[in-house]
């Protein structure tokens, strides 16, 4: 008889990357995750999205500051009936990220995402986390197809990765299968540093690579197969289908799209 797998540990990064945050002060919060979205504080709408999910189980929320906590009742009062745990912030997403995995059984596959993915549903989890299951990688990288994106959302400006076969957006998910795969924190912080900036971050794999990104002539799969061969695991992708898991909340501009988002759904 198999042995049903392991649902994912959700964990979701809360930590502000700056003491003053531009989203924070044009919403009125203390800290963008608090930031409101359609009534609803962002950080709470992907609690939720990954408690409905079929494939989460621990939620696991990273940040923001104890002293925040204190003053929203609500959220400390998830975190004091055990229905979330709370890990202190570290110094960015992947330090933060490798800290908390090191707590997580090696058995356990591991889902990471932001609290400032506002549209995120349990829909989009339960599409990535499955799909990313039967890859058998070590890590997972959601993706979001630019033409998509770009259909939904023309007023949007989002960072696009072209390859020579279509252009992705990034989405703020990924999955960790394996033990090994938790040894990417490294990686994930040469892309916090150039993850606005495509060619910086294909730079990473070397000028071979960089040469073949100029010109158009790198496939997602070789830019995959060139980040798996530089860490030793085996690095790919889920292509989502869903336009708005491709939008956080970086900037006021984004705050402002999320909210339209909502008011006019999206339909696939």
């Amino acid at each position: 008889m198999s042995q049903t797998p392991h649902p994912f540990t959700a964990v979701v990064l809360a930590g502000s990357r700056a003491s003053r945050d531009p989203v924070a002060e044009a919403s009125g919060v203390s800290c963008k995750a608090l930031t409101p979205v359609g009534g609803t504080p962002m950080v709470f709408r992907v609690l939720e999205a990954l408690q409905a999910a079929e494939t989460t189980g621990s939620r696991i929320l990273c940040g923001p500051r104890w002293s925040i906590i204190e003053q929203q009742s609500q959220l400390q009062s998830l975190i004091n009936t055990n229905q979330v745990e709370w890990v202190a912030p570290q110094s960015s997403p992947s330090t933060s990220a490798a800290f908390v995995m090191k707590s997580i059984p090696e058995e356990h596959p591991i889902l990471v995402t932001t609290a400032d993915h506002a549209l995120l549903t349990s829909e989009i989890v339960d599409y990535f986390c499955s799909r990313a299951r039967l890859t058998n990688s070590d890590v997972i990288a959601g993706l979001v197809p630019s033409t998509l994106v770009e259909q939904a959302f023309p007023q949007s400006k989002r960072t696009i990765i072209r390859f020579k076969d279509q252009g992705y957006c990034g989405c703020n998910l990924f999955a960790f299968l394996t033990p090994q795969g938790r040894r990417i924190a490294e990686f994930w912080r040469q892309v916090e540093q150039e993850r606005k900036s495509p060619l910086k971050l294909i730079r990473t794999l070397g000028w071979t690579a960089v040469l073949r990104y100029i010109t158009g002539n790198l496939t997602l799969a070789q830019g995959l197969d060139g980040i798996s061969q530089k860490l030793k695991l085996k690095v790919t992708a889920v292509p989502i289908p869903f336009p708005q898991a491709a939008v956080d909340v970086d900037t006021v501009a984004d705050w402002e799209l999320v909210q339209e988002i909502l008011e006019k759904p999206v339909t696939q």
